[in-house]
């Protein structure tokens, strides 16, 4: 099992290009289920969930293959098994996506449960009722969801849960939808990047959808769905790392391939701390003041701030000179990293499902345990300012959803070894 040994104190500074989205990659590959010929997808980052999906895929009869470059071509060769099983589904939760396209293109779908995660409670009770309300047939089976539909019906669909609209529900949904009888409407759908590129690719694949984009989102069904070729968004999660990043080291980074519109509630509370985000011909520079100011964070579903930038945040306003507070509205337990950023030194107390941050002059190095991605990137970020060398160990988490992310950063002055235990 790999881990890291981070020596802190460098200053980064160079220029980096943003990987393409996990986020919007998985369910477009899983879209890939509704097409007739090829689909080439551009831009795909090279991570463990992507790789997961390929195996998913490729047990469900889709040929999948990928290119040096990040090229993926995906074809349906064979239509025959719609059942995707826990031993894959439990790896990566966003399997789930491929629920809404086996059921539309193929009239069956049997899914695995996905079970527990790390980050707290994340039913698809929402997937399901969106899809039993096109007009599927829902049983459980022996932990596995197994769905039915003839002809999948036109329906009007509340996608809206207790913590806001489900994300990859809205894909499940947007997905069946577009195979339906009729006109349908997902309403308190997800709004976020991901969602929209996934409505623009089937789009180009020939779907009829508008309102992509807004709460209300219209498809009228087509009989039949062609390939594509499709460049992936940049990861505007990855983006906001690098960016949190260069500012807690009092650094200089240069993005490329990066998408300011994505970040907008980031960027934000970055300028409220102090740090500079200007455009430049290629992306955007960031930079920090020496001072950082503390600030107020409350995560929301999109475009409020991101639940995935929480963590990297906390471990930035711990520099900050004065007492900061974050807010998790999305996910309320996603707070396993403050264990260890305490171990480091960090001043946090938890409420509820919010952490009171109380700034320090310096964090120090110490052995440390990922619990999931985020949390994993929360804390590479505090061992690069730690006094001293920080051990994280099972990094596996951050391969799921970063590309070479030591690699990347030791080419901007990071001083990061991946060992092996």
């Amino acid at each position: 099992m790999d881990y890291f040994v981070i020596s802190g104190g460098n200053r980064l500074r160079g220029s980096l290009s943003v990987s393409g989205s996990k986020n919007a990659s998985l369910p477009i590959m899983a879209a890939a289920i509704l097409t007739e010929g090829e689909t080439v997808l551009r831009n795909v980052p090279d991570l463990a969930d992507i790789q997961h999906m390929m195996k998913l895929l490729t047990l469900l009869g889709v040929n999948v293959s990928r290119d040096a470059d990040g090229t993926m071509r995906l074809r349906v060769v064979d239509e025959q098994n719609c059942h995707a099983e826990y031993e894959l589904v439990r790896k990566m939760r966003a399997s789930v996506c491929v629920m809404g396209p086996l059921l539309a293109k193929r009239h069956t779908a049997q899914v695995s449960m996905p079970g527990g995660c790390a980050i707290g409670d994340r039913p698809i009770d929402l997937h399901v009722q969106g899809l039993r309300t096109l007009g599927a047939e829902v049983e459980l089976t022996s932990g596995d969801v197994l769905l039915r539909a003839k002809r999948l019906k036109s329906a009007e669909v509340f996608m809206g849960g207790p913590f806001g609209s489900t994300v990859l529900g809205t894909a499940n949904v947007l997905m069946a939808a577009v195979l339906a009888d009729g006109s349908s409407i997902i309403e308190s759908a997800a709004c976020e990047p991901e969602v929209i590129d996934l409505a623009d690719y089937l789009i180009a694949c020939g779907a009829r959808i508008t309102g992509h984009g807004t709460p209300r989102i219209v498809v009228e069904g087509v009989k039949t769905l062609h390939g594509c070729d499709w460049t992936v968004i940049p990861d505007r999660i990855e983006a906001g790392t690098l960016m949190v990043a260069s500012a807690i080291t009092n650094g200089e980074i240069a993005l490329k391939n990066c998408r300011l519109d994505h970040l907008m509630a980031a960027i934000d509370r970055f300028r409220a701390i102090g740090i500079v985000v200007e455009r430049d011909a290629d992306g955007i520079v960031v930079s920090s003041a020496r001072r950082l100011e503390p600030t107020i964070i409350t995560t929301q579903p999109y475009p409020g701030f991101p639940t995935d930038l929480q963590a990297q945040f906390m471990t930035l306003l711990t520099m900050a000179d004065g007492n900061s507070v974050i807010t998790e509205k999305i996910f309320p337990d996603r707070f396993l990293h403050v264990a260890e950023l305490t171990r480091m030194g960090a001043r946090l107390r938890k409420e509820g499902p919010t952490v009171i941050i109380e700034g320090v002059k310096r964090l120090v190095g110490a052995p440390v345990m990922a619990s999931d991605l985020r949390a994993s990137a929360a804390l590479v970020l505090a061992g690069l300012i730690a006094k001293g060398q920080t051990r994280i160990s099972r990094v596996y988490h951050l391969d799921r959803g970063y590309q070479r992310f030591d690699e990347k950063l030791n080419s901007v002055g990071a001083d990061i070894k991946r060992l092996v235990e």
